[in-house]
């Protein structure tokens, strides 16, 4: 009989509302030293062997999950159009080279490609000139059809127009539409050396040398203007840089599509002794024109590798909107295959609200216990490998290679990040130390949330130094 009561009592207790206790001591001693409420904190962590969440705090509440919403399509896509997925840039020809000129114009193709860089249209452009091409009479043709989307401000993010992760998704994407420039001490005068060829750019160089130490806001002490003139564009660089920061790279995008395609093409072509007569602009492959050269990137599985091991916003944005590519790709078409494909997948998350499938978003929403779902999901699933294999290695690599270094869950977990102004968030597989793996989910949506990452590793490392019969923290009664 009192067995009987007692349990009956355990039974009451555990039904209760346990609050904030659901959180394990050292998550809660660090959202309070980081004055974060747990009322703004949504986590849960689920052996993925098991039935229940270990821990389940606020887990239907509807969270903004900044870039770890990356983990959904990149899931969608390995699973829809497959790991080994390609995307192919064409070269069209109107007429065949008579004696290296080509008297008309080059079409070039996009479709999509997250990834082609400067040294991919360096080969297709050389294949034009193995081919008999030196001189083109006519125009190069731009070809950005694949894609049919508005053009975005750039600077309406975060009033930071020319980083490029600002950059909108474009059907011919070329080098991330972005300009790579070295800043290096010299002399007491800083440097700037444009890495990036663009013809018709020119960087005016008006840095003066900073003083103390290097921050880590060492590019917010720099400003760069775009200056139109007749002969091209002046880039001119005031501010400070400090001497002690060494050799950095700043990557920057300060040119409208065309004009970074014209200056990047017209600059390669020349130096592979090529001419051109004609513009660089955009337009589409005329019907009756003949395929002449073609470059194939990397597979999918190792461009969702590259999006979420370092949270490219760009490279992730082209993979959305390449699920919507049946006809010219739209973000409604992609939200659209993306909810029929979590249906299919007895996933239906009634809360979920899809932008541009990058996180970089103000109004991207997911619960925790949907992305919960969505990574025990992924683990039944044949891409499995791949999209674990795609996140940071805790202390390793990627946004997580300086986080929990020396600590139990270093190399034990591969954990997506994620960071807004009010946001930051974490999702992943961790491993226990017996061998054990849980999905785990982590979002906080708090105007001190830049201080939650102390929480965040809190609650990884807790799963990374579990042991088999520790009691689990009260499950939280929604």
């Amino acid at each position: 009989m009192f067995a009987k009561l007692y349990l009956a009592f355990a039974l009451i207790g555990l039904a209760l509302p346990a609050g904030a206790s659901g959180l394990p001591p050292g998550v809660l001693k660090s959202l309070k030293a980081a004055q974060i409420p747990a009322a703004q904190v949504a986590v849960v962590v689920q052996p993925l062997d098991g039935p229940t969440p270990l821990v389940a705090h606020n887990a239907s509440q509807p969270m903004n999950p900044a870039s770890v919403m990356k983990l959904v399509t990149t899931y969608a896509a390995l699973d829809l159009l497959g790991p080994a997925y390609t995307w192919k840039t064409t070269v069209w020809t109107e007429f065949a080279p008579q004696e290296g000129v080509l008297d008309g114009n080059v079409y070039i193709r996009g479709s999509g490609d997250p990834r082609f860089a400067i040294e991919h249209l360096w080969s297709l452009l050389r294949q034009l000139r193995v081919r008999g091409i030196q001189q083109i009479a006519g125009d190069v043709v731009l070809d950005r059809s694949a894609f049919n989307v508005p053009s975005i401000d750039p600077g309406a993010f975060d009033d930071k127009p020319m980083r490029p992760y600002n950059v909108g998704p474009d059907g011919l994407l070329l080098n991330f539409r972005a300009l790579r420039f070295t800043l290096l001490p010299d002399n007491g005068k800083p440097r700037v050396l444009m890495e990036t060829p663009s013809e018709g750019l020119r960087v005016d160089n008006q840095l003066r040398a900073g003083n103390g130490e290097c921050g880590s806001n060492w590019k917010d002490l720099i400003s760069v203007r775009l200056i139109p003139e007749n002969n091209g564009n002046r880039l001119e660089f005031t501010g400070s840089y400090a001497a002690l920061c060494g050799e950095k790279s700043l990557n920057l995008s300060p040119l409208p599509a065309d004009a970074q395609a014209g200056g990047l093409i017209r600059a390669l072509w020349k130096e592979l002794g090529g001419s051109i007569h004609g513009q660089v602009r955009a337009g589409t492959v005329p019907i009756g024109a003949k395929l002449l050269t073609q470059h194939e990137s990397a597979p999918l599985a190792d461009a969702v590798r590259d999006i979420n091991k370092y949270s490219n916003n760009v490279m992730a944005r082209q993979v959305f909107l390449s699920l919507g590519n049946d006809g010219p790709a739209t973000a409604e078409r992609s939200k659209q295959r993306i909810a029929d494909w979590l249906a299919g997948r007895n996933l239906r998350f009634g809360e979920l609200v899809l932008d541009n499938g990058s996180g970089l978003s103000r109004i991207e929403r997911i619960s925790a216990d949907s992305m919960n779902r969505l990574l025990l999901d992924a683990w039944k699933n044949p891409v499995m490998p791949e999209f674990i294999a795609s996140m940071p290695i805790v202390g390793i690599d990627g946004t997580m290679k300086k986080r929990l270094k020396e600590a139990t869950a270093t190399g034990r977990a591969h954990i997506k990040t994620g960071t807004l102004d009010g946001v930051k968030t974490a999702a992943g597989y961790a491993l226990d130390a017996q061998g054990r793996r849980y999905a785990v989910t982590f979002f906080i949506n708090h105007p001190k949330a830049q201080a939650g990452a102390a929480a965040i590793d809190a609650l990884i490392d807790w799963v990374a130094q579990r042991r088999l019969g520790e009691k689990a923290p009260l499950l939280e009664n929604e």
